[in-house]
């Protein structure tokens, strides 16, 4: 039996991102757990103009919806401040966790132990479970004290995906950049279901 993934949601820009990772994951029929910080709820609102609604229940809806995937797959969504939640524990096993947006606050956070939230408290479990974390960070420019945290993150076997698309697969959309840093975020974890084109050297 597959174990589920957690997607991590944080409240930075770009949760377009989080969109199509699910709707990927959701079509491939992964197991996905999902928790957005509190944060996330008024970056929703600023980006589409949507109340992103905060009963579990509710928000799987409202996920599976903006991912346009009603029915494959598997989703659960948690509180943000639910600390009692499976993904606590380090007893509940993962094929580990990635944060998609992740904001700087975020990443200041998991890099000096800290856990405020049910979404740090996952990340912190996957880090000293020794599990795949990978976070995908959407800032620029990147200060020093950002640098440093990452640093730390990296240094404690965290992946960093930046948000940063490539050009030659020749996007048309951005949808196609957005997924292509999709792409590269699962391929950490060594899940391929998104069709990008790869590198297939120079000609």
């Amino acid at each position: 039996m597959t174990k589920p993934l957690i997607l991590g949601i944080s409240g930075a820009s770009g949760l377009i991102y989080t969109v199509r990772a699910l709707k990927f994951l959701l079509e491939a029929d992964y197991e996905i757990d999902v928790v957005a910080s509190r944060a996330t709820y008024m970056v929703w609102k600023a980006e589409q103009n949507v109340k992103m609604p905060a009963e579990p229940d509710l928000q799987e809806e409202f996920w599976r919806e903006q991912a346009g995937v009603p029915l494959k797959g598997k989703l659960r969504c948690h509180r943000w401040a639910d600390v009692g939640a499976t993904i606590a524990s380090g007893s509940f096993r993962t094929l580990g966790m990635i944060i998609m947006p992740c904001s700087m606050s975020t990443v200041a956070k998991l890099a000096n132990g800290l856990s405020s939230d049910l979404l740090e408290r996952a990340a912190d479990v996957q880090i000293k479970e020794g599990r795949p974390l990978v976070v995908v960070p959407r800032e620029t420019p990147f200060s020093l004290i950002h640098l440093r945290n990452l640093t730390a993150l990296a240094e404690a076997g965290v992946r960093i995906v930046p948000a940063i698309p490539a050009w030659y697969h020749q996007p048309q959309t951005i949808e196609d950049l957005v997924d292509f840093v999709v792409a590269r975020t699962l391929d950490q974890l060594n899940i391929d279901c998104i069709p990008i084109t790869r590198w297939q050297g120079g000609t």
